[in-house]
């Protein structure tokens, strides 16, 4: 052990103290010393430190032990077991060719019934189920994990559907306008889709790729512009008489002139498009005029499927004969189907369920 050198056992230091202020007897400033303290030597306080320190070390020794006496003095409480949850599986994606399957099966099923539409109400209410279907399997297969050999067929599907709900939206617009008013001719217009094409054909790329799905466009004819010649009686009557009628057509398309009585036709008369039709024989009597526009005159109903528009003319038309000793007198009339200056004729235009078939 190192000597401390120059101290002695016997040395004492004395503390003063100095508390400013009035003392306690009364005089200021007075000062006042403490009893001698007697402090250890420099050894002493040495082996001093040098016990505090193992003692220090015994009690750290010692730490993190239970207290107490008994049996159990002296042991360490184990900590309760951690229960670790189960791992959470991974989902397995559901491979692409169900999937696939799923969604264009449902559009299958309403194309097919496009071609059992009764009028167009009908078919109108079925081409928005396949638009419907056409959404609903563009999100789905959006969602869907494609294999990299499909990619592009996958692609070439997304964009075909999207196109042809599109070209749904315009052909029930058409049919609301009267562009197409007949079942036959609206769905005409809606297998004009190019989609119709790119669909079929994304579906045999991802068949080939070993994803095959079911899709079968029906059939839905063809556009037509027929019509009849000018001057031809679609519906004749008695031409007994001796009136005359003069129908000049400036309008945008064909029409049909109709002499009714009683809300049905009696003499109905094809008018080309900027043509003049005249007929003879009309029996005396008053009659409603009626005339239909529109362009693909269908022989089998009577009515064109094409721009169609249903007009009457306020004011009936008078037809009657006079006779004389000497001569005889009988009404002509021309009319014209388009506005025309100084003109005194009016038109009404009349829902389609409201003119007489002619």
């Amino acid at each position: 052990m190192a000597e401390a050198r120059g101290t002695s056992d016997s040395t004492s230091d004395t503390i003063t103290r100095t508390a400013r202020g009035t003392a306690a007897d009364g005089g200021p400033g007075t000062t006042t010393t403490a009893a001698p303290v007697r402090t250890r030597s420099t050894r002493r306080a040495l082996a001093a430190a040098s016990l505090l320190a193992a003692g220090a070390l015994v009690l750290a020794g010692c730490s993190g032990g239970s207290t107490g006496s008994g049996p159990g003095a002296g042991r360490t409480a184990a900590a309760p077991p951690v229960s670790t949850p189960p791992p959470v599986p991974t989902p397995t994606p559901t491979p692409y060719g169900p999937v696939l399957a799923k969604w264009i099966g449902p559009l299958d099923v309403e194309l097919a019934k496009l071609p059992q539409a009764a009028d167009l109400i009908a078919l109108g209410a079925a081409l928005k189920e396949v638009g419907s279907k056409a959404v609903l399997a563009g999100a789905g297969l959006k969602l869907a994990t494609e294999p990299a050999a499909a990619s592009a067929a996958h692609r070439q599907l997304l964009v075909a559907l999207d196109a042809l709900s599109d070209h749904i939206d315009t052909v029930q617009d058409e049919i609301h306008s009267g562009k197409y008013c007949a079942t036959g001719s609206a769905l005409a217009r809606f297998g004009q889709a190019e989609a119709l094409t790119t669909i079929p054909a994304a579906l045999a790329a991802l068949a080939a790729a070993g994803y095959p799905a079911t899709l079968t466009v029906p059939a839905t004819g063809q556009l037509q512009q027929r019509a009849l010649d000018n001057g031809t009686m679609v519906r004749e009557g008695s031409l007994d008489g001796r009136g005359e009628l003069s129908i000049e057509n400036g309008g945008s398309g064909d029409a049909v002139l109709s002499l009714a009585k009683d809300g049905k036709s009696v003499h109905s008369i094809y008018v080309g498009k900027g043509q003049t039709a005249r007929f003879k024989g009309i029996e005396d009597g008053t009659y409603e005029v009626f005339f239909a526009g529109g362009s693909d005159w269908d022989p089998a109903t009577k009515a064109f499927t094409q721009g169609c528009d249903f007009s009457k003319f306020d004011e009936p038309l008078e037809f009657k004969t006079t006779r004389t000793s000497s001569e005889i007198r009988w009404s002509t009339w021309t009319l014209s189907l388009q506005a025309v200056v100084g003109g005194n004729a009016r038109t009404t235009d009349v829902p389609a369920g409201s003119y007489p078939q002619p």
